[in-house]
């Protein structure tokens, strides 16, 4: 088999083709609950602490040092805000992503409750009789 063919095969696999439009979507979804979260969420979360950008929030550890106007060595900071803006983030997403999994899984389990073949019957008694008799025949 020639690699093209082989390549082919595997890429035309269903699980292949599943995975790939999963994380084109997935990537589409996460930049909407991205900013969701940066343009909506927490803007208001700012407006109720009172500060005016809540990514902008953090402890400063060492001040910049400074010559003049010019910076020589930057800040070090904790930058808190923006930390819990990416934990809000993934919350978000992990939620949705339960959501729809927990979803696919109850579809599942439905399909396979339909498609599962219905179990034979109990014999009756004279069935079961019968078949009693016959392994006593076989043992003599």
């Amino acid at each position: 088999m020639s690699f093209r063919s082989e390549l082919k095969d595997f890429l035309m696999r269903g699980n292949v083709v599943d995975m790939a439009v999963g994380i084109v979507i997935g990537a589409a979804f996460g930049k909407i609950v991205t900013s969701f979260v940066n343009d909506i969420l927490m803007p208001l979360i700012a407006v109720l602490l009172g500060d005016s950008k809540f990514v902008d929030l953090k402890v400063v550890l060492k001040r910049a040092a400074m010559e003049g106007s010019e910076i020589v060595t930057p800040a070090i900071t904790w930058n808190y805000g923006a930390f819990i803006q990416t934990v809000v983030d993934f919350v978000i997403v992990g939620t949705a992503i339960f959501v729809v999994i927990k979803a696919m899984n109850t579809l599942k389990r439905k399909k396979e409750e339909v498609s599962a073949p219905p179990s034979a019957p109990e014999p009756t008694k004279e069935e079961v009789l019968l078949t009693e008799i016959r392994d006593l025949l076989k043992n003599k």
